[in-house]
């Protein structure tokens, strides 16, 4: 970034009472995430929450034979790390970084003695947890019932509405890891949207050129996930791309 980033960039961060914001500014590390970082791995005790600013986290499960499928994506509306302070201490999926930027990093002791301390920052979190569940029901139900073409569209709108631009760094092969499908079928995919004039796809790099067109060609899941997250963070504000009117 060429402005250093602030922890207010992070939604959920500039949600929080001033008096907690406060108490957490000293406690709060500017990180890098550069793209493919395992924040953790499945059963690791996660001893840091991670607030992203401009990067992307997926949570993936990864299965005994190392295949491996997005369950959801964080980006600057949330955390990383929300078994912190639901008490579980661990989780069974991975944390890898599917867009590089920066993230503030927070010990989980201290993040969970805030959550402790103040009961409303506990409901903001309670409420991110909701739509977090959310995204992951409906990412499963999409893996189950829609086609390959149509859980790209919903994974490259849900990767926008948490970066500031239209672009995405990312090759095909990390994309079918992300929905756990052959590569070829994100390429053919890919040309499809293409050939529309939806995006522009050039080594790694995906520029969307048509997100009404994106939206239109998407199954029903990104508008279920969407409203859901904009009911419960309402903290986030809601910038409309290319003339499409924020989904409410």
């Amino acid at each position: 970034m060429s402005v250093m980033p602030i922890p207010q960039q992070n939604h959920l961060l500039a949600a929080l009472p001033a008096e907690v914001q406060q108490r957490l500014l000293v406690n709060l590390e500017l990180i890098p995430l550069p793209l493919g970082m395992v924040l953790y791995e499945s059963g690791d005790a996660l001893r840091h929450v991670y607030f992203p600013i401009d990067a992307i986290v997926s949570l993936l499960y990864v299965m005994e034979n190392g295949a491996s499928a997005e369950i959801s994506v964080v980006g600057n509306e949330g955390l990383i790390g929300v078994a912190v302070f639901m008490g579980g201490e661990s989780t069974p999926s991975r944390a890898i970084v599917q867009s590089a930027g920066y993230a503030f990093r927070l010990l989980g002791k201290q993040f969970k003695d805030e959550v402790n301390r103040h009961s409303e920052m506990l409901h903001l979190m309670l409420r991110y947890t909701q739509a977090l569940l959310t995204q992951m029901a409906q990412t499963a139900v999409c893996n189950r019932h829609h086609s390959i073409d149509q859980q790209l569209c919903r994974w490259l709108l849900l990767s926008l509405d948490r970066l500031s631009g239209n672009q995405l760094v990312m090759t095909q092969e990390l994309i079918a890891n992300m929905l756990g499908v052959r590569r070829e079928g994100v390429t053919e995919a890919a040309g499809k949207l293409q050939k529309l004039g939806v995006i522009e796809y050039s080594r790694g790099h995906i520029h969307v050129l048509d997100r009404c067109k994106l939206e239109q060609l998407s199954c029903e899941c990104y508008a279920v996930v969407k409203k859901e997250t904009d009911r419960l963070l309402f903290y986030v504000p809601a910038e409309p791309r290319q003339g499409q009117p924020a989904l409410r």
